[in-house]
């Protein structure tokens, strides 16, 4: 064998283990992770909010 096809096999042997490094570990920066959970902090006993009036809002307008 030549030294050629030697650096070539060589060479295609790193780069597999480089290719599956990479997948293995994944995506760099955030692309790849999860978000992280928002905290969520107890409030205690909250009062009741007023209701909201349901339906299209009606105003009249004058006729001129």
């Amino acid at each position: 064998m030549s030294s050629e096809s030697v650096g070539g096999i060589l060479g295609a042997i790193v780069a597999a283990i480089v290719l599956a490094v990479a997948v293995v570990f994944g995506p760099i920066g955030q692309y790849g992770k999860p978000p992280k959970p928002a905290k969520v902090e107890p409030t205690g006993a909250a009062a009741p909010a007023a209701p909201v009036p349901r339906g299209p809002v009606i105003k009249e307008v004058p006729n001129q």
